[in-house]
């Protein structure tokens, strides 16, 4: 009975001496992941659960009527483009004519000479504004197809970072539009311990104290440190939410698994 006595009193002394906090492991990079043009989904290339890689295209959408659009748009570039070469070859043209009129002047009357020369500088300052007209056309055909080219990107969304996807809210045949949440996108790499402290309790700690991490599904055990104390209670509790950061180094440590934070108090009730 004293053995019992003396056991359960030196458990009580230990435990005095750290502080257990319960809570929860989270991913510090968690994507929501909307659409950003309206349609309807054409492909989707991953499911819940599955691993992906950044740039990865995750789903796309119709795009009929956008390809129709595009098209036309790509055209108006090659038209504008096609018109701006014809009238600059048409400039070199009369400058070639000019040049050779300048070589003949001699050989030409004074009158011929001077209604030629007015003739050609009169083409060329025409074509000279046409080409300036035709470069305007070409800018804004230029811009036009830039347009289309951004809002291709918005049919094919791809992931932002390497992650696992562990929520998808479409099917193929759904209809999307800008803004929509479509999948949830979570990093497996930077997890960390979200955990709650006692009001009571928050003076025994401060960021970048080290302690010691326990998830006891896996029997896992690690040391970490404290990242960041939330400054916002749970007003019914009085708790504050802190965050400790550590490293991972079990694959099958997964986010929402039960863990526990070990603060020791040594220093603190010496004090």
């Amino acid at each position: 009975m004293r053995y019992i006595l003396a056991l359960l009193l030196l458990t009580t002394i230990l435990q005095a001496r750290e502080l257990i906090l319960t809570g929860t492991v989270i991913s510090n990079n968690q994507k929501m992941i909307p659409a950003r043009y309206m349609g309807y989904v054409k492909k989707v290339h991953f499911e819940v659960g599955d691993e992906v890689k950044r740039e990865e295209t995750l789903f796309e959408l119709e795009s009929a009527e956008f390809d129709i659009l595009e098209s036309q748009a790509d055209l108006a570039l090659e038209q504008a483009k096609l018109m701006l070469d014809v009238y600059k070859t048409r400039l070199n043209l009369f400058k070639k004519k000019k040049d050779r009129l300048k070589r003949k002047k001699k050989k030409i009357p004074e009158f011929d000479f001077r209604q030629n020369m007015e003739d050609l500088n009169e083409n060329i300052e025409d074509i000279t504004a046409s080409i300036e007209s035709a470069q305007i056309l070409v800018e804004q055909a230029s811009e036009k197809s830039k347009q289309f080219a951004t809002i291709a990107g918005y049919l094919k969304v791809k992931a932002p970072n390497d992650g696992i996807v562990v929520e998808r809210r479409i099917q193929v045949g759904d209809m999307v539009a800008p803004g929509m949440l479509t999948m949830i996108l979570v990093d497996m790499k930077h997890l960390e311990i979200e955990a709650e402290v006692a009001e009571s309790d928050l003076k025994y700690v401060r960021r970048h104290q080290v302690v010691e991490v326990k998830i006891p599904s896996l029997n896992y055990r690690a040391s970490g440190y404290i990242k960041a104390i939330v400054p916002s209670a749970n007003p019914m509790a009085h708790t504050f939410k802190i965050r400790v950061h550590f490293e991972k180094t079990d694959d099958m440590i997964f986010p929402g698994m039960y863990a526990k934070v070990y603060v020791d108090l040594t220093n603190k009730l010496q004090h």
